[in-house]
Order: structure tokens, then C-alpha cells, then sequence
């Protein structure tokens, strides 16, 4: 594989110096770029933008082409490719967001889910991971993602997006030994899934645990993170002669941060209600920390949002082992010349604490 020409990134997960704090930001390729509307426009829909591992590679692509302070690229895909290859029939309805034809509300529905094979149920996966590390050429390392189990059980068992959660919470305090269940068959399946990404060619992943920030502390603690720890300790951690990072980002988990940082991922995504000093106090000697500007700054004048990069490099403080990125993606209404602006003062601001 071709060498790295800009391995700050994965440096900086591992808390090796680095010359500045490497930038990326969640959905960096996604609707507030042009250039992506385009390409979704061409495939027809968000799946087959997907499923097709040529305009994947494309779209993952895209914000490079854009953006040349950018220090990684994504995989463009999605966090329900798991789901769907198990059987549940994943569609998207317009202003409506994921749904599925078939829910989990039975043990006997968790017995009839399959534990999908990486190269044959997800191989369009794989071979758009294979495709975008190829066409990187060595520029940037390629993360590739899953969701987390307890985020991906919320869409199976609600049917889609959930304000309450109302099913999977009944399910988590009425049966609790169906969800454990699911969980486990979710956290197998994601250990193929992302062990698959590594073998194509992934340099760094992450687990993308978007809603167990609304969990209990108790439940958090024994249906989002035990499974996740699972996941950590499953994966390939060496790959083509470096260590492969795990970053594991729970939306809202803030209050959890130690408990996060015993699992053995080397980074912990932060959303933009903590507070990256204080986190880097209580954890950053154990893990890396990423994040975590509120992606609304992207909404203001890019004096602004310099103003915020300064604030959020200064909290962290020096040295290395900081990621720099949004608390979640970026939203479809920023101004792309706002997003370049925040890649540019990161980078420009972030000498000075390095070195």
C-alpha cells in the first residue's frame, strides 16, 4: 500500500506530536456541498448513492478536492448498512428520514436475524472502502464507521427515527434479555463490519453511538457501552504495520467520559456540551480526544468562527492528542466557504501549541 503523505491524524489519535491539530469534520461530505447534490442527483437516491462504490468514492472524495486543509477522509455510507443486510429492509421517504419494512419487537425476531457476512451481504461496502483507498493515493488516512449497537437496535425496533424511544426503552426495561439479545447479535455483526473496512483498507474507525446520550446512567453503562467495549475488543488492531485507532462518540455522554476511556479506544468524540479542557483533565491521559465545536458556528461570519477554533485550541491546551471536529455533522444549510474557513483557522491557529 502506498506510504502516507499526511499521517497527523492517526499521529495525533495515537498522542504522538504532531506539527498542527489535525481537522475533519462529521458528514464532511454531505448536502452543504454542491458538488455532492450533483452525484446524489446522478445515483437517483441516498441508497444507491451508496451502493454504488464508484460515486461513494466520489462523494468521500468531494470536500478533498474542496478543502485542502482537511486531514482525513470518511467513507460515505451510512450507519444502517447493517441493519438492511440483515434483513430489515432499509427505505428512506422524503423529510421523513430511514425507515424499515420489517421491526424487532420478539426474541424470536432477534433469533431470525442473520449476522451479515463483510465481503458477501456488504461488499458493496467493502469494495467502495477498497475503491476510495486506492484513489486517495496515500494523501489522507480513510476512516471507516459503524453505529453502535444500542443505536442501531433503536431503528429496529422503533421502525426508523425515534423522538422517545419509546419501544426500545419499553423493550429495555420489560425484556430486557431480548434487547441483550439483539445487542449481542449487533455488536457481532459490527465486529465483521468494521474488521471488513480494516482488511479493505481502513486506517482508523469510529463508533458512532448517536443516541446513547439518551439513556439512563445505569442503562447507558450496561446496553450501549459493555456492547461497545465488546466491539473494541473484537477488532483488528494492527494493519499493514500501524496501529489501527478506534474512536468511539456518544452523542450526550459527556457524564461518562472515564467509563468510555476504560474501554481501550484510543480517542472519545465529544459533542459541543463538554467542555474539552475538562475532559482532557479527567481522561486525556488515558485517550485522545475529537471534537467539539457546535456545528452552528458554521452558521456565523468566519471571524466568528476563528473566534471559537481559538477558544476550543486554547481549552485543550498544548501537545498533542487532540482531533479537531464538529460535536455532530455539519448541517445541509452551511455555507461551504464557512466550513473552509474553520478547516484554514484550525490548522493556522494550532501551530502554537505544538512543537
Amino acid at each position: 500500500m502506498t506510504a502516507l503523505k499526511n499521517d497527523r491524524f492517526l499521529r495525533a489519535l495515537l498522542k504522538q506530536p504532531v506539527d498542527v491539530t489535525p481537522v475533519w469534520m462529521m458528514r464532511q461530505a454531505g448536502r452543504y456541498l454542491p458538488e455532492y447534490r450533483a452525484t446524489r442527483a446522478q445515483a437517483g437516491d441516498f441508497m444507491s448513492l451508496c451502493m454504488n462504490p464508484q460515486l461513494a468514492c466520489e462523494v468521500t472524495l468531494q470536500p478533498l478536492a474542496r478543502y485542502p486543509h482537511l486531514d482525513a477522509a470518511i467513507l460515505f455510507s451510512d450507519i444502517l448498512t447493517i441493519p438492511d443486510a440483515m434483513g430489515q429492509g432499509l427505505f428512506f421517504e422524503t423529510g421523513e428520514g430511514p425507515r424499515f419494512h420489517k421491526t424487532v419487537s420478539s426474541l424470536a425476531d432477534v433469533e431470525a436475524l442473520p449476522v451479515p457476512d463483510a465481503e458477501k451481504d456488504l461488499g458493496y461496502v467493502m469494495d467502495a472502502v477498497r475503491t476510495i483507498r486506492r484513489e486517495l493515493n496515500g494523501r489522507v488516512p480513510l476512516i471507516g464507521f459503524s453505529g453502535s449497537p444500542w443505536t442501531l437496535a433503536t431503528y429496529m425496533i422503533e421502525g426508523g427515527s425515534s423522538r422517545d424511544y419509546r419501544k426500545a426503552k419499553a423493550m429495555l426495561y420489560n425484556e430486557p434479555q431480548t434487547l441483550h439479545a439483539l445487542l449481542d447479535k449487533l455488536a457481532q455483526s459490527v465486529i465483521t463490519y468494521l474488521n471488513g473496512q480494516i482488511l479493505a483498507g481502513a486506517q482508523a474507525v469510529q463508533i458512532f453511538d448517536s443516541w446513547g446520550g439518551a439513556l439512563s446512567a445505569a442503562a447507558y453503562q450496561q446496553f450501549s457501552l459493555a456492547y461497545m467495549k465488546k466491539i473494541v475488543d473484537g477488532l483488528i488492531r494492527e494493519h499493514e504495520g500501524r496501529r489501527i485507532p478506534v474512536i468511539l462518540f456518544t452523542k450526550g455522554g459527556g457524564l461518562w467520559l472515564e467509563s468510555m476511556a476504560d474501554t481501550g479506544a484510543e480517542a472519545l468524540g465529544l459533542d459541543w456540551t463538554c467542555d474539552i479542557g475538562d475532559a482532557r483533565a479527567r481522561v486525556g491521559d488515558k485517550v485522545a480526544l475529537q471534537g467539539n465545536m457546535d456545528p452552528a458556528v458554521l452558521y456565523a461570519n468566519p471571524a466568528a468562527i476563528r473566534t471559537e477554533v481559538a477558544q476550543i485550541l486554547a481549552r485543550f491546551g498544548k501537545g498533542s492528542g487532540q482531533v479537531f471536529n464538529l460535536g455532530h455533522g455539519v448541517t445541509p444549510e452551511v455555507d461551504p466557504a464557512n466550513a473552509g474557513a474553520f478547516f484554514e483557522a484550525v490548522h493556522e491557529l494550532s501551530a502554537q501549541y505544538h512543537g
